[in-house]
């Protein structure tokens, strides 16, 4: 699907966003493409990630990659970042969008979880940072964005693990960017509300054993639900995500560093609230 713009904010800036494969990621992917970003769309999936590039490459012209990463593994996160500058010759943007949710409590948290979700949603953004950090400096600048969460900044949010997580990104965007400003690296983070994407019924691998009427079903659910737990009275959309981080992404965005942009219809206002 192609998508109407009225000015190609990214022109031939080279990005990569990692969980490009589904939900927030793939719609920040297609806004981006339309803008005429070059794109590196990382992710598990070799299916997903190929089928959406050859699609915006039938849309938008030659401009498209998909690279497989493991977003637990610095490695992983370090031939990414190489990979991207021997195709396209630098890199301008990082999305770091890769995650999941998870339900730990003070109580029932495990070692294996906490290992699992700190590799997850708090190394892969320093790994992220660390790497897109030390090409983006021979190049002149440019932009990070981490997605991080209202669970950072609110209870009931999300689980121990991942409200615990999310604070950290938030924390963590705010002291790269006051190390990496000097080099015209800007670091920001956005803060996503409850917005409707499959993770909320497990996840992209649970949404493709369903099938398209089932998923569609779940979605018209959720949107209902949603709309009723924020002060704007409709869901959270991925694509709100995504314009989100276009314009931290864009050079409109080139005075806003160290920020962690919320993006919840207000829902954070909603602190005492337990839904």
């Amino acid at each position: 699907m192609s998508i109407h713009i009225q000015s190609a904010r990214l022109q031939d800036k080279v990005v990569i966003i990692t969980g490009a494969t589904s939900g927030i990621g793939e719609a920040t992917a297609r806004i981006f493409a339309a803008h005429g970003a070059k794109l590196v769309i990382a992710g598990r999936s070799q299916e997903r990630g190929e089928a959406l590039a050859q699609e915006l490459k039938a849309l938008y012209g030659d401009r498209f990659m998909f690279h497989p990463v493991n977003v637990m593994h610095e490695q992983d996160m370090a031939t990414l970042v190489d990979a991207t500058v021997a195709h396209f010759g630098r890199l301008d943007c990082l999305f770091n969008n890769a995650g999941a949710g998870e339900r730990s409590s003070v109580e029932s948290v495990t070692e294996a979880e906490f290992d699992r979700v700190m590799r997850l949603l708090v190394g892969s953004v320093v790994f992220g940072m660390k790497h897109a950090a030390r090409v983006m400096k021979l190049s002149g600048g440019g932009s990070i964005i981490n997605n991080a969460s209202i669970a950072a900044h609110r209870l009931h949010q999300g689980g121990y693990l991942y409200s615990g997580a999310k604070a950290a990104v938030s924390h963590m965007t705010r002291l790269a960017g006051v190390e990496l400003g000097p080099f015209n690296i800007r670091v920001n983070a956005i803060s996503p509300g409850a917005i409707a994407t499959p993770i909320f019924w497990g996840g992209s691998s649970r949404a493709e054993t369903l099938s398209a009427a089932e998923n569609a079903q779940k979605m018209e659910k959720l949107q209902s639900n949603l709309a009723n737990a924020t002060p704007t009275p409709r869901s959270g959309l991925a694509d709100d995500i995504a314009y989100a981080a276009l314009f931290l992404a864009s050079d409109e965005g080139s005075y806003i560093n160290c920020h962690d942009l919320v993006v919840d219809g207000g829902r954070i206002a909603m602190f005492n609230e337990r839904s």
